[in-house]
């Protein structure tokens, strides 16, 4: 199956940084975001084509692992990677780096599923994101 990834260097703003110059925790949900935004466009699945396909696709699941601290001027890395999985899920893991030395800064992941504009959970992968899917390989063809 085909790794489908993005990666995208982000600035970090001086509003994002508590008193010891440390990036303030409630700052990656918003840099993880970034990334799925960024995947999205890339790989041509925007959170509207999924209201446009009549899907919500909330996040279920966020996780983060800290290395390092990211302090006010670094200008880190970060990489999202897209794992596939047969159920109507859509998983993502992601890694911010310092691109002056590639280390790791922190790690992380999230799941989102998919309800319709009822709010109900839908339990099979609606037919475009089956479709997507076979689109870049990510499943098997069986």
């Amino acid at each position: 199956m085909n790794e489908l990834k993005v990666s995208k260097i982000f600035n970090i703003r001086f509003s994002e940084v508590d008193s010891m110059n440390v990036v303030w925790h409630g700052s990656y949900p918003l840099y993880f975001e970034d990334a799925r935004e960024a995947f999205g466009k890339k790989y041509g699945l925007e959170y509207m084509s999924f209201f446009d396909h009549g899907y919500f696709a909330p996040l279920v699941e966020l996780t983060f692992h800290y290395k390092k601290p990211i302090k006010y001027g670094m200008c880190p890395r970060i990489d999202i990677i897209y794992r596939p999985t047969e159920a109507a899920k859509i998983v993502f893991d992601y890694e911010i780096h310092d691109p002056k030395d590639e280390s790791l800064i922190a790690m992380g992941h999230s799941v989102q599923v998919f309800m319709d504009l009822n709010y109900q959970l839908v339990w099979d992968n609606p037919p475009f994101y089956q479709e997507w899917k076979k689109h870049w390989g990510v499943i098997s063809e069986e």
